[in-house]
């Protein structure tokens, strides 16, 4: 791969379009993201912690606002390098932040109400009605069924992008190229990556989920091609390794939700201070600082943001090391998990796995989100089964399903098949915040 195609600025579905010379259209990524009804709807979606819980824990926008801070200065870091290097243009840096900003912004844009539980309830709800007897669930093929069964934010965070925000079935955002294949982790189809993994590509990192829907194929293999990224062929069907960026942009993600949870669990007393101060003091290197006259907290939130620090240059220089196979297509690894704070990263983790995400009040939200997604779920999917029988076509639709139409606000646009159908159902639920959730499980329900 070669940095003068992966930095494509051509946007999908608007090819001719030219930057303007105050703005490039890097920056023109990141603001259309962050602008959009489901990135603010971020705002009341879980993180690690519960909402209503505490006001100052992180939420899900806060997390993306931030892993987008450190993801900038991860890539401005590396192409700095790379400018010394003589490997891309002088002044391409800043081509490099604001690509990885944009993409580290809407990492988790995709993501449903609940946290990855809320993935786990969907897929399970899916799996569910596709082992019933249903005309519309059973007309989905076999094959393309996966998709739905192990429901992935990655791809519907991708699904929004390229489609459903702002120019609807034709390019959606209509993002730079360069910014799509720097969001992608997973560049694989359920169905292909069933039968990729086991193959000779088998551990491949870029392999450990699916990140395309079936439906927005299309659009990743036109900025696929654009971009030159490694294309793979599994017999008649294809995937592609990951483009350099997605590694600088996961590790943004990794050094956030290691160093900023624990800070989180500190706040809400689920890991008590000095554990919190040991493990962050050493990811700080040691700082000799004068804190007796900080608070607790204070002292918490400013070996925090030197951690940040440290676990930046720590990545910066594990990409400088893996450079050849990272440009190459074969690097599998995680920067932050290959780092020379790794061993700081996997306790950072294990304090996490025993303390945070077996707290007894993350397990109830759990227990109730998966309640929340399958009542919305079945409350809704009659609307779509009343759409098939009247060869979808809205006009036929009986009285009651117009009034939960009409009371749920649902967006029945371009269905004309049942894969189409189960799509809108996902569109529509996993879009929903917390609390939206909780509301219309409610009114669906009469609760």
């Amino acid at each position: 791969m070669d940095w003068e195609h992966l930095l494509s600025s051509e946007r999908l579905g608007d090819v001719s379009y030219q930057a303007k010379p105050n703005r490039s259209i890097f920056v023109q990524d990141y603001d259309r993201i962050v602008f959009s009804a489901p990135f603010r709807r971020l705002a009341n979606k879980t993180q690690v912690q519960p909402l209503y819980e505490h006001d100052h824990v992180h939420h899900r926008l806060i997390h993306s606002v931030e892993v987008a801070s450190v993801g900038r200065s991860l890539a401005m870091a590396i192409g700095n390098w790379l400018e010394q290097e003589n490997e891309i243009e002088t002044g391409e840096a800043h081509s490099l932040a604001n690509i990885v900003q944009a993409a580290c912004v809407a990492h988790d844009i995709g993501n449903p109400p609940f946290g990855h539980s809320g993935e786990e309830a969907m897929g399970d709800w899916f799996a569910d009605q596709f082992s019933r007897s249903n005309e519309l669930i059973s007309e989905v093929p076999t094959v393309r069924q996966l998709a739905f069964k192990h429901f992935e934010g990655n791809a519907q965070g991708f699904r929004i992008l390229c489609r459903l925000e702002m120019y609807r079935n034709d390019g959606g955002m209509r993002l730079s190229k360069a910014t799509l294949g720097a969001f992608t982790k997973y560049a694989v189809t359920a169905c292909t990556r069933e039968s990729a993994a086991s193959g000779m590509a088998a551990g491949y990192v870029g392999l450990k989920k699916f990140g395309i829907f079936d439906s927005e194929l299309e659009s990743f293999r036109s900025a696929a091609s654009t971009l030159g990224l490694v294309v793979e062929n599994q017999g008649d069907k294809t995937w592609w390794r990951r483009h350099p960026l997605v590694f600088v942009v996961e590790a943004a993600d990794d050094i956030c939700y290691n160093i900023v949870d624990l800070e989180d669990a500190f706040t809400t007393g689920e890991v008590g201070y000095d554990v919190v101060r040991d493990i962050l003091y050493e990811a700080a290197g040691k700082p000799n600082r004068d804190v007796s006259a900080y608070t607790e907290a204070e002292n918490i939130a400013m070996l925090r943001a030197i951690s940040i620090g440290k676990a930046v240059e720590s990545c910066v220089e594990a990409f400088k090391e893996n450079y050849a196979a990272i440009m190459a297509g074969s690097f599998s690894g995680s920067l932050a998990e290959i780092c020379s704070m790794k061993s700081l990263f996997e306790r950072m983790k294990r304090v996490s796995k025993d303390e945070v995400f077996t707290a007894r009040r993350k397990t109830e939200l759990e227990i109730s989100g998966r309640k929340i997604i399958w009542n919305v779920m079945t409350g809704t999917l009659p609307v779509y089964e009343d759409l098939r029988r009247s060869g979808w076509k809205e006009a036929g639709l009986t009285a009651h399903s117009c009034h939960l139409v009409r009371a749920l606000g649902l967006d029945l646009r371009n269905i004309n098949t049942s894969e189409d159908a189960l799509h809108a159902l996902a569109d529509f639920t996993s879009g929903m915040t917390d609390r939206y959730a909780l509301r219309i499980s409610r009114m669906l329900s009469g609760t």
